[in-house]
């Protein structure tokens, strides 16, 4: 179709609006909605009944936190039977408050946000669907199907009155329900950070400062820099070559520990066939039995690439040779460590005395140099740290962030291109009916019509929306984040602008746009009638979103339980990759993490697609209800059973994930106001403006307000929690919570004389919800942590640690590790103990405890008693 046949199709139109009036062929409908539930929802349901067929034989995989040796045995998942559906009655037991004591403070806030923006969605649904539906519905509009109940069915002006108020209604329910999560996030934070397994902890009482000056590394200055209050400090300085040193060693250590256990192999193998020849009646041949010609062509051989030209050399005796000269290079390398001038090019941590003087110090400008000691960090652990990046001049640091963000705006911006097509392919049938060059798909089933306008745009949206956050996660990481921390931040603020322009406004746009284009050429000569076709067109975009729901709340959610590609990856890596005790012990107990980074915006959009839509076309919120209940069972069962979080950020993710739903009100009331302004309806109009500038109000406020005590402690409750260090003073009691000021719905509730049973249950929680001055104080949030059968803030769960650990806690692993222990698995030949024995006489430290040889000349190791495993010891608590 050439543009001079669109352009004279606009004659027949007399100028006029009959076009809207027909539903164009190609929109979405009813049956492209149905064509991708079904096949999703069918399989949703074999995912699930696989996960149920094969869960309780794969523990590792899929109840980890169950039966895993290395999860403490007070912070594992309560077990169930081996029936096939008792993980069930466990899930209904175990309340998400369990993740809060023995998980981390992310995990329970993660799913109180999925909580939260289903309750939204909810009460969204019971104000919009009884009101604007019907409203839609006797529009006076010509569209049909799904259409027909969203904004674009309405023609008649006096009708937006209802959109305007529901508006204003859903809106302010909305603004409330975030400032309130605000507030009670604030004091559980508050009280969470003061507790004592907390506030005790070696992490809370360090702050990380950055861009040191060389005289803020002496300890002789700890007090002049750091104040009084500082105990001890642990410099961070450039150590490339020691740790490029470190980390070869510990991989020949691996590499002569898989040539080993050939040898073992391949001598047990040879054992076996000779032993079966001469019918030995044990089975067992000896090793020292073998001809001296088969033990030397077993023996594993390799050409050094240091000396291409040489021979093959002996790899056993060859790594053993190159290790203990590592091992000097090392030694030699420690013993001449001093710090030299850095000129701002490093890190000092330091320990405070207490978690109030920490954050004291992290509030006070150290010192009046320019950009020294800047940034700085609290509540780091050393397992997050990013050594290489503690080293980075002040300047290039600044020049390294604008670098990263600079790339990852760049890849926002040209990920418009694929997010475009996409858009455009759920509209394939319009496209089809109007342009020449694709009208061969007007020749395909509709079935098959239905999946590709309905199934693969959802599906490719979904798929490449998965990839990003792991390269903004490895650009931050490349370009100076100091922190695995700090990285997944400023992934998760990235990422939501990616998740809000690309996966929401650019495919909506172009979704729509493909409906509309060919009118809009149409109606260059007479642009009056513009307006008109995208205020009825544009809001067609929403089906989109009904198919992406369906997809991720099936599929997605079904798929979660499943695993099946840690499962997969698992069993190939264990039957043909995993040939050494260590790597089958690391693959067996590697627990899967969690991106907070990643999921918090991805459901954020979530529900900013849903609020925007909200008054559009209120059918998407009941979809996206249906897909985040879907996906807050399947993320429940995993924190539950399965995830270990390796990323503590300590409810900073869950603010910056309640901040951000503001963006859906926002584009929600733009939309109303521009759709209203194009249909002339000035009533609306002027309610839609100023409900605008409320929002916007409200917003600047409520940051203004609250961000202060988001980010740092209060100066009152860092001295309370000092007086309370006082071993005299007592924890506060259930029996004192009940004296804190009652709510004023409280008052009136007693004043009526509200029976006890209805105040509890009725009372009470809306005074919860509607007051948290009350409920979220730190008082009240103090009492809550302590409340229920886990007990908290117990002398027991106060972390412990000795004079070694804390000397070496914020030292860089290149000073203080020790060379690993070669781990070999036990055979009937004894090939192992003569490996040990070799290793032991040229001082390098092997066993070959806890893992053997199974009859097969399969590796084996001690699953069920973690306490023979040689390699593993429990982590500290830092």
């Amino acid at each position: 179709m050439d543009f001079q046949s669109i352009m004279g199709s606009s004659s027949e139109a007399n100028g006029g609006l009959e076009v809207m009036d027909a539903k164009p062929k190609g929109s979405a409908s009813l049956a492209a909605v149905v064509s991708a539930f079904v096949p999703t929802w069918v399989t949703g349901l074999i995912f699930i009944a696989i996960f149920v067929a094969i869960r309780r034989w794969y523990p590792n995989i899929y109840a980890p936190r169950t039966y895993m040796g290395t999860i403490p045995e007070k912070d594992r998942t309560p077990p169930s039977s081996r029936a096939y559906f008792s993980w069930v009655h466990t899930m209904r037991k175990v309340p998400d408050k369990f993740m809060l004591y023995h998980q981390s403070l992310d995990a329970y806030l993660y799913l109180r946000f999925l909580r939260t923006i289903i309750f939204i969605c909810s009460v969204g649904c019971c104000i919009t669907w009884p009101i604007l539906m019907p409203v839609n519905a006797t529009g006076g509009g010509s569209s049909t199907e799904i259409d027909k109940i969203g904004i674009g069915n309405v023609r008649k002006k006096g009708h937006f009155y209802a959109h305007a108020i529901i508006a204003w209604v859903f809106f302010s329910f909305v603004m409330f329900t975030v400032a309130r999560e605000r507030l009670w996030l604030v004091g559980l934070r508050q009280a969470w950070t003061l507790s004592k397994p907390v506030s005790k902890s070696l992490s809370s009482r360090t702050v990380l400062f950055l861009s040191a000056p060389r005289d803020a590394l002496e300890e002789g200055n700890m007090h002049r820099f750091f104040g009084d209050g500082a105990v001890r400090i642990w410099p961070v300085t450039k150590t490339e070559a020691l740790e490029s040193l470190v980390s070869s060693r510990k991989s020949k250590i691996e590499q002569l520990e898989a040539v080993e256990m050939s040898l073992i192999r391949k001598a047990n193998k040879e054992g076996r066939r000779r032993a079966k020849n001469i019918q030995l009646q044990d089975g067992n041949f000896d090793y020292e039995a073998l001809p001296d010609a088969v033990k030397k062509s077993i023996r594993p051989r390799h050409k050094p690439k240091v000396s291409p030209l040489s021979g093959k050399v002996d790899s056993i005796e060859w790594l053993r040779k190159k290790i203990r000269e590592e091992e000097a290079e090392i030694e030699d390398a420690r013993r001449s460590y001093e710090i030299r001038d850095t000129n701002g090019a490093a890190a000092v941590f330091v320990e405070y005395s207490t978690c109030a003087e920490a954050q004291r110090a992290c509030q006070q400008v150290a010192t009046s140099e320019l950009l020294a000691l800047n940034p700085r960090y609290t509540g780091v652990k050393p397992n997050e740290v990013i050594w290489k990046n503690l080293t980075i001049p002040p300047a290039r640091r600044i020049s390294e962030e604008g670098t990263a963000i600079a790339i990852v705006i760049a890849t926002i911006i040209f990920w418009s291109i694929p997010s475009g097509l996409i858009g455009l392919i759920s509209n394939i049938s319009y496209l089809a009916e109007n342009f020449e060059w694709l009208s061969f798909l007007r020749n395909l089933p509709e079935p098959v019509m239905g999946l590709l306008s309905g199934l693969i745009p959802p599906l490719a949206t979904s798929y490449l929306s998965k990839i990003v956050p792991n390269i903004f996660r490895n650009i931050f990481k490349a370009f100076g984040s100091p922190t695995n921390t700090a990285a997944e931040l400023k992934v998760q603020k990235w990422y939501y602008v990616f998740q809000v322009t690309q996966v929401f406004l650019v495919t909506a746009v172009f979704s729509g746009a493909a409906a509309v284009s060919k009118e809009l050429m149409e109606r260059i000569k007479n642009p009056t009638s513009v307006p008109e076709l995208l205020a009825t067109q544009l809001p067609k975009a929403s089906n989109f979103y009904l198919t992406y729901f369906i997809i991720q709340g099936t599929t997605s959610a079904a798929d979660n339980l499943l695993n099946y590609s840690d499962l997969l990856t698992y069993l190939f890596y264990d039957y043909f990759i995993d040939k050494t005790p260590r790597e089958k012990f690391t693959r067996y107990t590697s627990m899967k993490g969690i991106a907070w980074g990643k999921l918090f915006p991805k459901f954020a959009n979530f529900a900013i697609i849903a609020i925007a839509y909200s008054c559009i076309a209120p059918l998407v919120m009941g979809f996206a209800l249906i897909g985040l209940s879907l996906y807050y069972f399947s993320y429940r069962y995993n924190l539950l059973f399965v995830i270990q979080p390796k990323i503590d950020t300590k409810g900073q993710a869950y603010t910056l994930a309640l901040q951000q739903l503001l963006t859906g009100v926002y584009i929600a009331e733009l939309s109303l106001l521009g759709l209203f302004g194009l249909r002339r309806a000035t009533g609306p109009s002027i309610l839609a403006a100023v409900l605008f500038l409320v929002t916007v109000l409200y917003n600047a406020l409520l940051n203004k307000y609250l961000s202060p005590l988001e980010n740092f402690l209060p100066a009152d409750l860092a001295a309370l929690s000092e007086r309370e260090d006082d071993e005299s003073a007592p924890l506060l009691s259930a029996e004192e919570g009940r004296a804190q000021p009652q709510s004023h719905i409280q008052r009136l509730g007693q004043q009526a004389h509200v029976p006890p049973s209805v105040a509890q249950h009725v009372v009470d929680p809306i005074a919860r919800f509607f007051e948290p001055r009350f409920s979220a104080s730190y008082q009240a949030m103090r009492e809550w942590l302590q409340d229920g059968n886990d007990a908290f803030d117990n002398a027991e769960d106060i972390p412990e640690y000795s004079d070694d650990q804390i000397k070496k806690a914020y030292l860089n692993p290149a000073l203080t590790s020790q060379t690993p222990l070669i781990w070999l698995a036990k055979d009937p030949m004894g090939v192992s103990s003569r490996e040990v024995e070799e290793n032991e006489g040229l001082g390098l430290k092997a066993t070959d405890q806890g893992a053997w040889l199974d009859e097969k000349g399969r590796v084996k190791w001690a699953v069920d008693k973690f306490a023979d495993v040689p390699v593993w010891k429990q982590g500290v608590k830092y």
